[in-house]
């Protein structure tokens, strides 16, 4: 049950020392060091052992614990059930991703998650916007994914424009591949009216990216990811993405999607632009086994969470890890402090989205919070504060 909070006690991510945090109105009024003592006299007798972090921000949600987003028709419960569920793993903002397909069918999502919204404003506080990826991609296989070939289309400033205006202007992101013809006009037009712009699934040469980026993009998908199998060594697009200061990056650290010397130099490569998405389907979070999809047919989850085709443990089919076990993966692995991914996974993914505040552990800071234990079997969310309000409690 939803509670509000004026205070809470626990350890800074940062510090890690014992900080004591004041809520008002959605915000954090006040945030100041305290005594180990003090904390033990809350009613919280836990509390000593929690880190308190900005609340986690994941950019792209395909689905999550059984309920798929690009499910057709989708409908606004669907939304709320994957909002409310995603509570539980730390998430207090994430954009619903519509992949490639039909017009109709993307403007029916697009609809349905608006509807969503203003059906159950509580229970889909999180959603901070839609994340259209695609259709606007390359045709070509190994870039294009798992999206549908038959829907990929040029960039069309007259469709997207019926999307946004169909469901309120609630698309804040959109993927894209740039080597299309007229695309440096879409990217402008789309940045000027607000829209963050990423490049993703592409097969731009590397004077196209940089003439994406002269026109407003500002961020890379799941760099590493829906590319080629084969690339030029020197003249491609994910080191021309790498080298452009402009963009931020996001990628997937769920272990499997990525080899970790890669994820080592994107971090290197990217201080403070570095961002942690999920990429989670429907099968994130449910039991390991044989399952049958829409998209991508036979797949297999395996119990250590990667989700593959069946049959073939080399093609991935998706990301079967939620936003804070990619968090886990990174610290595990030594490739980041547990401060530095919980910034991937929260700060700066909030701060790039253009949301309403920072999300920052300070006074002025949204009250968008996550409370997390570390143990042996790795980080727990222990609660879940969304705008100063409990979501999400459990005792460990």
């Amino acid at each position: 049950m939803a509670t509000n909070e004026t205070v809470i006690y626990g350890r800074s991510y940062q510090s890690r020392k014992p900080v004591r945090i004041e809520l008002a109105g959605g915000t954090i009024k006040s945030i100041a060091e305290t005594s180990e003592r003090s904390i033990a006299e809350t009613s919280d007798i836990k509390a000593s052992e929690y880190l308190i972090a900005p609340g986690l921000t994941d950019l792209q949600v395909n689905g999550y614990a059984g309920f798929d987003l690009n499910t057709d028709p989708l409908i606004p419960e669907t939304v709320r059930e994957i909002s409310v569920k995603l509570w539980s793993e730390g998430v207090t903002t994430f954009f619903p991703t519509v992949i490639t397909n039909s017009r109709e069918n993307i403007l029916r999502s697009v609809c349905a998650i608006a509807e969503a919204c203003q059906l159950f404003p509580e229970a889909v506080a999180a959603v901070g916007g839609i994340h259209l990826e695609g259709p606007f991609i390359s045709p070509d296989d190994g870039a294009r994914g798992a999206h549908p070939a038959e829907h990929v289309r040029p960039p069309d400033w007259n469709l997207f424009s019926r999307w946004q205006e169909a469901c309120g202007g609630m698309i804040r992101i959109i993927t894209l591949s740039p080597e299309w013809p007229g695309a440096a006009d879409f990217i402008r037009r789309a940045s000027e009216s607000g829209v963050t712009v990423a490049i993703g699934h592409t097969s731009a040469t590397p004077e196209q990216i940089r003439e994406a980026v002269a026109a407003g993009a500002t961020l890379s998908t799941h760099l590493g990811n829906g590319s080629h199998q084969m690339l030029p060594r020197h003249r491609n697009y994910i080191w021309e993405q790498l080298a452009a200061d402009e963009l931020f990056a996001t990628m997937i650290s769920d272990g499997f999607h990525l080899p970790d010397a890669l994820m080592k130099v994107f971090m290197r490569t990217k201080p403070g632009r570095m961002i942690l998405v999920s990429d989670a389907t429907g099968l994130t979070g449910m039991t390991p086994g044989d399952y049958n999809t829409h998209i991508g047919g036979k797949v297999t989850l395996t119990p250590e969470g990667k989700l593959h085709m069946r049959g073939n443990p080399d093609m991935l089919a998706g990301s079967g890890k939620s936003l804070i076990h990619c968090v886990e993966t990174l610290t595990s692995k030594g490739l980041a402090t547990l401060a530095e991914a919980l910034d991937m996974a929260g700060r700066i993914p909030y701060g790039l989205a253009g949301l309403p505040g920072e999300a920052v552990l300070s006074g002025g800071g949204v009250a968008d919070l996550v409370l997390i234990r570390e143990g042996i079997d790795g980080l727990r969310v222990v609660r879940t504060i969304k705008a100063g309000v409990t979501v999400f409690r459990t005792d460990l």
